[in-house]
């Protein structure tokens, strides 16, 4: 640098942020915590335009149980300071719990037979625990649950019962005739022996006939030996009718052809021997032999055609699942 140039002097100023102004990231938290409620809010408003009344009831009832509990003590809670096991301190560990019995304002009862049944033969019972008839105020012999009218079923007579079991049974009936019918139709084996077999309900149960066909025989002829066809088809019959209660009655039938006059064999054994085979094909393919209330044998003397004594469907077996009523009317020996 020369003597006569001028001296340049550079001043560096350092700036200091202490005590101004800082701008943070404050504000963007509140802004997401104020968008994440606005679409909270429209959520609600379209949830509210989308529902319909029912559904808006159900939320509310899931959110304020009405009828979990009745009581106002303690916390007004669902147990409403009420306590799930018995009174006092808790003996061991694990011990199970007891919870309240429902009363007729919780819970609608709709008594099926088996309960009907079970109401008519059961004693009384006594005791603090005993609110049976509180519980079952509101179901009736036939009412839907929840409708007005509705008795204890301890106070049904003898009658209704009668008519729910009835009503249940025939329900059940016409059940196992549709899933016999549908096993048949499905089978290739069977199908051809749908018209081999004849299902009707009767005053005594519901009633399941093999009968005899032009050319084709469930027996070899003036035999009880079963064809390979019978044997399927009672294992199928087995198998529908092992899943209900009833008792059953097996009885045989015969045409009106006669043995020759020298024969000591009749139709009367001949039927007898056809229901015994039946019986002990059903008893091997799985129904309990208990079961089996009775089995006959009844020659031609309850024909299907009766105008024609001699026709082959004459010659059938007819097995009976039997009404309750029927059974007991004929308690087995």
């Amino acid at each position: 640098m020369a003597a006569g140039d001028p001296i340049i002097i550079i001043k560096k100023i350092k700036k200091s942020h202490e005590g101004g102004v800082h701008h943070g990231g404050a504000w963007k938290v509140a802004y997401a915590d104020f968008v994440t409620a606005m679409m909270a809010f429209f959520l609600l408003l379209w949830l509210l335009n989308a529902t319909t009344q029912a559904q808006k009831q159900g939320i509310s009832d899931y959110f304020a149980p009405a009828s979990v509990s009745r009581s106002t003590s303690g916390s007004g809670a669902i147990l409403g300071g009420t306590t799930m096991t018995k009174e006092g301190a808790l003996n061991e560990r694990g011990q199970p719990v007891r919870l309240p019995l429902p009363t007729s304002d919780d819970v609608v009862i709709d008594p099926s037979p088996d309960d009907a049944e079970v109401l008519r033969r059961m004693p009384e019972v006594d005791g603090p625990n005993d609110q049976a008839p509180e519980q079952a105020a509101d179901a009736s012999k036939g009412a839907p649950p929840g409708k007005e009218g509705a008795k204890d079923p301890s106070t049904l007579s003898e009658k209704d019962v009668d008519k729910i079991v009835r009503d249940r049974e025939e329900k059940l009936f016409s059940q196992a005739e549709h899933e016999l019918r549908q096993a048949i139709s499905t089978s290739p084996d069977l199908k051809k022996l749908a018209e081999n077999l004849l299902i009707d309900q009767t005053p005594e149960g519901l009633r399941i006939q093999i009968v005899d066909q032009d050319h084709i025989s469930m027996f070899a002829l003036g035999s009880a030996v079963p064809n390979p066809e019978t044997r399927k088809l009672l294992a199928e019959v087995a198998r529908v009718v092992a899943k209900l209660p009833n008792r059953i009655a097996v009885s045989g039938h015969t045409d009106a052809t006669p043995y020759s006059a020298s024969s000591t064999y009749t139709n009367w054994e001949l039927s007898t021997d056809r229901a015994q085979a039946s019986r002990r094909m059903l008893v091997e393919d799985g129904l309990p032999a208990e079961r089996i209330q009775r089995v006959m044998g009844k020659a031609d003397r309850e024909p299907l055609i009766a105008n024609d004594p001699t026709s082959p469907r004459n010659r059938r077996i007819s097995i009976v699942l039997l009404r309750e009523s029927v059974a007991d009317s004929n308690p087995a020996p």
